[in-house]
This record gives C-alpha cells, sequence and structure tokens, in this order.
C-alpha cells in the first residue's frame, strides 16, 4: 500500500486487482475488497462504475451497523465525503479514522433498474511495539505490530529515546536495550501516529491523547506523564511549540500572549498535564513537553491541538411554506467523545431537539419557523455557533381595516382608513373597495376620505397582495351623521322667520286700525267747518257691516249734526247695534 500525507493526513491508495459486479454494462468495480488503514490516518476507498449510457442514476454509500446497512452518505458526517459523481466515480473518503470505523461498506446506484451488490470491508488499526527477548544478554527484538495487515508494504521508522534510528520495510528492529532507553515505532509518512513507547526505567513522556479536538472558547487539560531514572533530580519543566534546530525551546509561559492563558498543572515526578483556558483559534498547533534533570534532559513526542468554533450550516436561507429545510452543526475537527447538539431559535433553546445527529430537519416549515436558528455542543451550551436566519415566505393573512379618528363620524370631518395584513415579502399593493361599487375606490396602504358627506355611507374593504397571493379583509361599515350645529341653525332660522311673520302681521293690524282713525277724525273736522262750534249728536241707528275674516268688526252710523250756537254742551247720540249683528258675534 502506498501512503501519502498532506500535513498531518494521510491518504491510502488502493490499486490492488479490480473487482468487477454485473452485466451488461452495469458494473461496480472496486480497487480493494479488504482494506486496513492506520487509526487517525485518512482513507480513500475507491469505487468505480458502469452503465449504459442514457440512463441518470443516484448514487448512495451504506455502512452495515447494528445489523442493518446504513446510509452514510447524506448523514453530513464531518469526516465522510463523497469523491465520486454521476458518471463513473464512486470513491468515499473518511478522514481521522477510529476504530469504531471498522465495518463493512457497500456502494448502490440506481437507475431504476439495477443496484450493485457487494461490499468493502475496512479495518482500522494503531501501532504496537512488541518486545521480544534475544539470544544474547541486553539485546532485544522489537516488532512494530497491528491488528490487521496494513494495506500494501509500509516502510517503518524506529525511534529510540523520541529520535529516529532506522527507517525499513521490515517492522522488526534488534538492538541492544539499557534500562533508559525508550522505542517507538510509526509509518513513514504518519510520523505524528506514533506507537507507544516502551521501556524499562528509561526517559518517556506519555500522553492520553495524542490528537485532542476542542471548542473555541473552552478549557482543555492535555493530560500527560513522564519518567526518567529515579536517582535523577527534575531541574526544569515545561511545555513548548516550537524549537529550533540548534536553539533551546522556549517555555510556553514565557512567550507573549500566554501569561495567565496556560497552567502547567503538573509535578517533579511524573505528572506533566498542562491546561490552557479561553482557547483562540490561533491555539491550534502542536504541544510538547520536556523536562531537563541533573542527568539529562528529554522531551516528548507532539501532541496535536486542534481548536474551532461551532458553525450552522443552512441549506437554504429562504424558503417557501411546506418546503424542507436541513440545518447542520458543524466543527473542522472531530470532537471526542462523539457528543449530543443542542439546537436554538432566536436564543430559545427549540424543545425536544437535542440529537445525536449533527443534523437538524425542518421537514414541512411554515411562517411560525422563521427566525434566527444556532447550535451549540452538549455541555458547552454557552458556546453557540453564530446564528443563521430562516425566512419564510407566505401570501397575505390576518388582513383587517381600521379607521382614524374612532368614534361618531359627522358630515364635514374627515377620516382616513388603513389597511394591515401580515405577509412575507411584505404587501405590496393594497387597493379599497366600497361594497355594492364596482370600481375600485383608492390604492395605497391608507385611504382619506376628506368633508365627508351622507353619500359615504357604507361598508368598505381592502385588498392586500404580494408575490405569493392576495387576500380581501372584512368589510367595515362607515357610517356619516348628520351635523348637530346644522339641525339648530335650521331650526333657529324658522323661529325667526315666524316671529318676524307675527310682528310684520302686527304692525300691519295697527296700522290699518291707525289709518281708520285718521280717517274718523278728518270727517270730523270737515263737519265742524260748516256748522255750529257745538254740534249737537241725535240719536242714529247703527247699521251693521258684514264682518270679514281676520278682520276688526267696523260699524258706521249715520249722524245728524244740529247746530245751536246756545247749545255749547255737546250732545251724544246713542248707537245701537242691531239685534242681528249681535247674533252674529255671539256666535262667532
Amino acid at each position: 500500500m502506498a501512503l501519502r500525507t498532506t500535513g498531518s493526513v494521510l491518504v491510502v491508495f488502493l490499486w490492488s486487482v479490480a473487482v468487477v459486479l454485473g452485466k451488461d454494462g452495469w458494473s461496480v468495480t472496486y480497487t480493494k475488497k479488504s482494506i486496513c488503514a492506520l487509526k487517525g490516518s485518512t482513507m480513500d476507498m475507491s469505487c468505480s462504475y458502469t452503465y449504459p449510457r442514457g440512463h441518470t442514476v443516484t448514487t448512495t454509500w451504506y455502512k452495515w451497523k447494528s445489523l442493518t446497512w446504513t446510509q452514510i452518505q447524506d448523514k453530513y458526517e464531518d469526516r465522510i465525503e463523497y469523491r465520486g459523481n454521476k458518471e463513473n466515480d464512486c470513491t468515499l473518503r473518511i478522514t481521522d479514522l477510529r476504530e469504531e470505523d471498522s465495518a463493512s461498506y457497500y456502494f448502490s446506484f440506481t437507475t431504476g433498474s439495477w443496484t450493485s451488490g457487494s461490499d468493502v470491508t475496512l479495518s482500522v488499526t494503531d501501532l504496537q511495539v512488541k518486545m521480544t527477548p534475544g539470544t544474547e544478554e541486553q539485546r532485544r527484538t522489537l516488532t512494530c505490530i497491528t491488528t490487521c495487515t496494513l494495506t500494501d508494504k509500509p516502510t517503518y521508522i524506529w525511534y529510540k529515546n523520541g529520535h529516529k534510528v532506522k527507517e525499513d520495510s521490515s517492522s522488526l528492529y534488534s538492538d541492544y536495550f539499557s534500562d533508559a532507553d525508550s522505542y517507538s515505532c510509526a509509518v513513514k509518512y504518519h510520523e505524528d501516529l506514533l506507537s507507544p513507547a516502551v521501556c524499562k526505567n528509561c526517559w518517556s513522556v506519555t500522553y492520553t491523547h495524542q490528537s485532542i479536538c476542542v471548542l473555541k472558547g473552552s478549557t482543555v487539560n492535555i493530560s500527560c506523564s513522564y519518567t526518567y531514572p529515579r536517582y535523577h533530580e527534575i531541574k526544569k519543566a515545561f511545555w513548548f511549540t516550537k524549537w529550533e534546530s540548534g536553539m533551546d525551546a522556549e517555555d510556553l509561559s514565557s512567550v507573549p500572549g500566554y501569561e495567565g492563558h496556560i497552567e502547567y498543572l503538573g509535578d517533579k515526578e511524573s505528572n506533566c498535564t498542562l491546561r490552557i483556558t479561553d482557547l483562540r483559534l490561533s491555539d491550534s498547533a502542536g504541544y510538547r513537553f520536556r523536562f531537563i534533570t541533573s542527568g539529562g534532559k528529554f522531551s516528548g513526542s507532539p501532541v496535536s491541538l486542534t481548536v474551532t468554533d461551532v458553525v450552522l450550516e443552512m441549506n437554504r436561507g429562504s424558503v417557501s411554506e411546506g418546503e424542507r429545510v436541513t440545518l447542520r452543526c458543524h466543527t473542522k475537527c472531530t470532537l471526542d467523545p462523539i457528543t449530543a447538539y443542542s439546537w436554538y431559535k432566536n436564543g430559545q433553546p427549540i424543545p425536544n431537539s437535542n440529537t445525536y445527529s449533527p443534523v437538524y430537519s425542518l421537514f414541512s416549515v411554515s411562517s411560525e419557523d422563521t427566525g434566527r436558528y444556532s447550535c451549540a455542543v452538549k455541555g458547552h451550551e454557552d458556546l453557540p455557533s453564530a446564528e443563521e436566519t430562516l425566512t419564510v415566505r407566505y401570501g397575505p393573512r390576518n388582513t383587517s381595516v381600521s379607521v382614524s379618528p374612532s368614534g361618531e363620524i359627522v358630515e364635514g370631518s374627515s377620516v382616513t382608513l388603513t389597511c394591515s395584513s401580515d405577509a412575507n415579502p411584505p404587501v405590496d399593493k393594497y387597493t379599497w373597495y366600497k361594497k355594492n361599487v364596482t370600481s375600485p375606490k383608492a390604492s395605497g396602504q391608507s385611504y382619506s376620505i376628506t368633508n365627508i358627506i351622507s353619500e359615504d355611507s357604507g361598508e368598505y374593504y381592502c385588498e392586500a397582495q404580494n408575490g405569493r397571493g392576495s387576500m380581501n379583509s372584512t368589510a367595515l361599515m362607515i357610517i356619516v351623521a348628520v351635523k348637530q350645529t346644522s339641525v339648530m341653525t335650521a331650526a333657529v332660522g324658522i323661529i325667526v322667520v315666524v316671529l318676524v311673520l307675527i310682528l310684520c302681521l302686527s304692525g300691519l293690524m295697527w296700522f290699518r286700525k291707525k289709518v281708520s282713525k285718521s280717517t274718523s277724525d278728518t270727517r270730523h273736522t270737515a263737519d265742524d267747518g260748516q256748522g255750529d262750534s257745538s254740534p249737537v249728536y241725535d240719536n242714529v241707528s247703527s247699521v251693521a257691516m258684514s264682518p270679514t275674516d281676520n278682520q276688526d268688526d267696523i260699524h258706521y252710523a249715520s249722524v245728524h249734526f244740529s247746530h245751536s250756537k246756545k247749545q255749547e254742551v255737546l250732545p251724544y247720540s246713542t248707537v245701537q247695534m242691531s239685534q242681528t249683528q249681535k247674533q252674529e258675534e255671539d256666535v262667532q
């Protein structure tokens, strides 16, 4: 097996004899039916397929898990990537291999009439050093062993007390050992995947985890232990990240930016644990422990620390009601141990949403699903991802009309009708209607009626419209009341007119009476000029005049004036009304 690496990634290319399945132009070809790869490496499960032209295919990879084939291609797993296409390549890549990745894998493509029918077995192993006593004293034979046979022929590298001493295609190494020596092995191109060291009273540094993935903002303890000859005394112990050839390693606690950021929790006996708080993305590096004794010095191999933040990926940020939305909580490295995920909407936990899968699906969204979403790793809920906004589009709803000012509407006043509606995107067109009137009254969210009259009374409603649909509001009844001041003015006017007529009639009657009296006086004066200044009146009989409506009864009498110079006293005649006239007045 040929091994390649870019940085710390080991890619396994499989060039063995192909396995061909199928017939009549339908086939799936695996480069290897059985694969053995190193724990922590990256493996490409090479695969190709063929089918008659003119067909459209659907491709899927499955993993044998819990006694069933489980689809893995669409699970959005951080470490699994489908690198194939829809034509002939079906290669699957798995990164940061773990022991639980050991399983059977199965590729299937469907055109409606054919699927593949074979699988590939993957085994994941780590390296161990086995020591066998030799024939000579102090000589030992070391074997770099695995739980499965690595695909192709790897090249082994041997380390003594942390220094490279041998590179060979053989997994065996023989040497004379002292109790102070430690040995470990690795595979070429992936030297960071060292086996645990074997030694006896030797110099060693052992890490609980060789590779660590942690969240930005959290705290990590890099657990570590070390050994050295018991008769030595520890003079100095520290951690470092950079070590240039020919120069002493720089204690990390003295590097600018690390003061108060790191804490050595170890001692001068065996514990060398390092704590880093409030982790930053820039803290991603290889960390090594070094100690100096009264009889020597030793440095451990690097521990790979990767700091990641939590990222929420949303397949679509703007959808229509009824569509499906998938959320994926993503980190750039795999957290260990595998944990659960928590999901949030507008900063609040979504009920019953905790999952062991980094994927959360909204199967049929509605307007209530609109909001800001984020995710967090369980146990680190205080370190959520940045929020992603989901927008759900829908037509107008809850359309209603309001009137301002409220209260009684009287003639001559002004009113404004306002249309309100819930819609996304917002309503872009409002139209106003009056019941029993065919043509629209106005457009716009508000409709104002100035100097309103009684003819404006009626039921008004609006239509709200956007790109998703339209909706009419319920009708609002507008009743215009007659202005109270107009009624009072009319009443006062009528009263004034009546009073004027009464005054006119009264004046007319007074004037007629006055005219009548003046005529009578004139006649008296003329008669005095012809006779004695002391007229004598005779008894006269009254002449009855026919009465007229609405007039005073005027009675005339014939008067005979006797002229006597000797008479000074003016005698008056007695005027009597006829009996007939009197009776008519009584009747009236």
